[in-house]
């Protein structure tokens, strides 16, 4: 059952069907509770880790890759509300984690099923999601109308939250209530800390294939620095893909510390928080790499802080965009592509200066997708190329970066596919 605490009958919790595992599932006591900042109560089986955690309440429309979502760093301070009802199907692996900080504590704060955790069956698997996300520290609830809950973001906003589970079910809703409404939200809140390298790395892990999985480089032709503001590694592996050997350095490296590494690019990182927060630092680190002539491509939170680098503005989404099924227009080739997105906030078109061209929009709410610095070897993407999870449509962008490089060392480009 649900409270009515101020969601008005909407938000139901779903009743055992014929192909649940385990018959009495919704009779035992509800172990876990969703407290939105307005009172809302919402109630289900708990899984994964127990405790609580606050963050902001989002939800993301793919159909494939929940264990990718799950360990994307971008998803730092917020909670994942699944549309897909089976979550958890093919269990887990060691292979598709796309955190790099290792270290570092799991972004994503919690996530919320609509079915539960059934039977892993797939020949990868090797552990049951719950039990991953018990050893992540991530918090679950099954058991809630999810397209509800989703309807409900989709006309009110991403609201503030905090997730609970306790096997016992016993919960102060009180003071659940009045942590999630104490919360500030995640605009002006700097969460790329959580999250990126601790130190200078390197990085020769190369895209996975069918019978002999993830390869390694042996040399690499070109440079690049990647400043992660909490990278995924498919990104890392799509430039290793293309013969591209890379140094990995926290997000604080000044730009001095970069340009003695003598790199043939720089790449911006996507990334969790408000772009504002972090460009407090990170923008005069980009407008002197900028400066310098060096190609520099940017990802999600590296597309929006190149965007304030430039002089233009980001402003926070009313439900953002986070799925592997969205339509970007392509303005450069005339193409439309279907892409994976994660990102809360959004740079603000009217305020990209003369210097700046847009190059790529949202067919879902005409959003800036994409921009390029005229005259320059400066680009950057608002969605994720790599996939992981989503469609290959948009890998042509590192082969664009790559050809950029080429350009500046006088070699011929590669064709874009």
């Amino acid at each position: 059952m649900v409270s009515q605490d101020g969601d008005g009958g909407l938000l139901k919790t779903r009743e055992a069907g014929p192909n649940d595992q385990g018959a009495g599932w919704r009779k035992r006591p509800d172990t876990a509770r969703l407290v939105l900042a307005d009172g809302t109560v919402l109630s289900g089986q708990g899984l994964g880790a127990t405790g609580t955690a606050v963050g902001e309440v989002c939800f993301n429309t793919a159909m494939t890759g929940y264990q990718e979502i799950l360990t994307d760093p971008s998803y730092a301070g917020q909670i994942i509300t699944f549309t897909f009802p089976h979550i958890g199907n093919v269990g887990t692996n060691d292979e598709d984690i796309e955190t790099v900080n290792m270290a570092a504590a799991s972004g994503v704060r919690g996530c919320i099923l609509r079915a539960p955790i059934t039977t892993a069956s797939n020949w990868r698997s090797i552990r049951p999601l719950s039990d991953w996300l018990a050893a992540r520290g991530i918090i679950g609830l099954a058991g809630v109308d999810t397209r509800a809950l989703t309807a409900r973001i989709r006309d009110g906003g991403m609201p503030n939250a905090v997730i609970a589970h306790d096997p016992d079910g016993t919960f102060d809703l009180d003071a659940l209530k009045a942590e999630a409404a104490r919360w500030p939200g995640l605009v002006g809140m700097d969460l790329v800390p959580d999250v990126t390298s601790a130190q200078t790395t390197t990085w020769d892990e190369t895209p996975w294939q069918w019978g002999a999985g993830y390869g390694r480089l042996e040399a690499g032709a070109y440079h690049v620095v990647v400043i992660d503001y909490g990278v995924k590694r498919n990104i890392l592996r799509q430039f290793a893909g293309l013969d591209c050997r890379l140094t990995v350095v926290p997000a604080t490296t000044p730009a001095e510390r970069i340009l003695e590494m003598q790199p043939d690019g720089v790449f911006l990182s996507n990334g969790p928080g408000d772009p504002a927060a972090t460009g407090t630092y990170s923008v005069p680190v980009i407008r002197a790499l900028v400066e310098t002539g060096l190609p520099v491509f940017g990802i999600c939170l590296g597309h929006q802080m190149l965007a304030l680098a430039l002089g233009a503005k980001t402003e926070k989404m009313h439900q953002g965009h986070h799925g592997a099924n969205h339509p970007v227009m392509d303005h450069t080739t005339g193409k439309v592509e279907i892409t994976s997105m994660n990102h809360g906030f959004a740079v603000d078109r009217d305020s990209l200066p003369a210097d700046a061209e847009e190059t790529h929009v949202s067919l879902f709410d005409q959003s800036n997708c994409g921009i390029r610095l005229k005259g320059k070897p400066v680009f950057s993407v608002q969605y994720h190329p790599e996939a992981s999870p989503g469609p290959m449509d948009s890998h042509y962008l590192f082969t664009r970066f790559v050809n950029l490089i080429r350009e500046r060392k006088g070699e011929g480009v590669l064709p874009e596919s």
